[in-house]
């Protein structure tokens, strides 16, 4: 996580569950720059971490692969992947 863009107390507005459309790819941010990825029914499916530089998204799973990711008006798009948000961004304290 890139923390010239957010205080480490607050966690950053991509932090939270993101899926596909279909609800069978579940990616989920972490607020300490991990990632878990769920695809149907397997949970942890692929894990790694991330960090985040303005709206790009870098990944290395625990497997040394590695990937990219852009929110654009909202939408994560992860390689071949569109992912929306579930739920509510994390609020952002930027006093």
């Amino acid at each position: 996580m890139d923390t010239n863009d957010t205080p480490a107390t607050t966690p950053h507005p991509f932090v939270g569950m993101w899926v596909t459309a279909d609800g069978h790819i579940r990616q989920e941010l972490l607020p300490d720059g991990r990632y878990d990825e769920a695809r149907g029914t397997r949970q942890g499916a692929y894990t790694g971490r991330y960090t985040v530089t303005g709206n790009h998204i870098d990944y290395v799973d625990d497997t040394g692969f590695t990937a990219t990711g852009d929110v654009r008006d909202g939408v994560l798009y992860h390689e071949h992947l569109v992912l929306y948000r579930e739920g509510p961004a994390p609020a952002r304290d930027d006093r």
